[in-house]
């Protein structure tokens, strides 16, 4: 049984920095947030949370406040299964209820699928902003060499459909009639299609870590023609709506 809590000690604190570096494997004095930032966020009334499986850290989440009645997830991080990563942000959906936060937002890199797939399909959330190499070049051991495009994704907490979510109701975001593919995934390389219909495909690679190491330029085009599509239809006011079959963004007319 995985507990979530929050934390307030620097030992804590140093505990999910090391699970951080295992994780993600920073270069040294380059960690995504250091240990006086969270002692910092945590002192000020932010948010610095680890989830425990017995006296084992498995995952660590560090949020700030933001304007607009607002928390901002920061950085999240998890071992793999196990649902860790979901019961963090239940937990961190809590918090800001009871603090009277409406919203919860965070970035997330566009091309990893599961991801998108969790953030949009799973929590509900939605896409709000493409942020082109929002970082720079990253140069961890996972993203190392990519530019850092992200979405800003928007929790809106008390939303209906995702007070189902969070009951763990279950809900398939169904492709409209008439949709048509304005990104596909053809060989493994992205392919782009009309884009001029009121209900919008784009697909994302089927796993972009792996595609980094084994073909860094299929990879790189894949970053491209994302933020050429994807971004493209965002920058026209079309939202975003939800993810279909844990392939493809679903972009609908406002």
């Amino acid at each position: 049984m995985v507990e979530v809590r929050e934390l307030h000690e620097m030992a804590e604190f140093e505990r999910v920095d090391a699970l951080f570096d295992d994780i993600w494997h920073f270069g040294p004095g380059n960690p995504p947030v250091t240990i006086e930032l969270m002692r910092a966020i945590s002192h000020a009334g932010g948010y610095v949370a680890g989830a425990f499986d017995g006296g084992r850290l498995v995952g660590g989440s560090v949020g700030f406040l933001a304007a607009g009645g607002a928390l901002h997830s920061h950085v999240t991080g998890t071992v793999a299964g196990r649902g860790i990563g979901c019961e963090l942000k239940l937990h961190q959906r809590r918090w800001a209820l009871e603090r009277g936060l409406e919203r919860i937002t965070w970035t997330y890199d566009p091309l990893v699928r599961r991801n998108a797939h969790f953030n949009l399909a799973k929590l509900g959330a939605r896409p709000r902003e493409y942020l082109p190499c929002f970082y720079g070049v990253m140069d961890d051991a996972i993203n190392q060499g990519d530019e850092s495009d992200r979405l800003l994704a928007e929790w809106s907490l008390a939303a209906p459909h995702v007070e189902a979510l969070a009951r763990r109701e279950p809900h398939v975001t169904p492709v409209p009639d008439g949709a048509v593919v304005a990104l596909a995934d053809e060989g493994g390389r992205p392919v782009a299609g009309p884009a001029d219909a009121d209900a919008v495909l784009v697909a994302v690679p089927a796993d972009v870590e792996g595609l980094r190491k084994a073909d860094p330029g299929a990879a790189k085009a894949w970053r491209h023609a994302v933020r050429d599509v994807l971004g493209g239809l965002m920058a026209e006011g079309r939202p975003v709506t939800g993810f279909c079959g844990k392939s493809y963004y679903l972009v609908e007319r406002a």
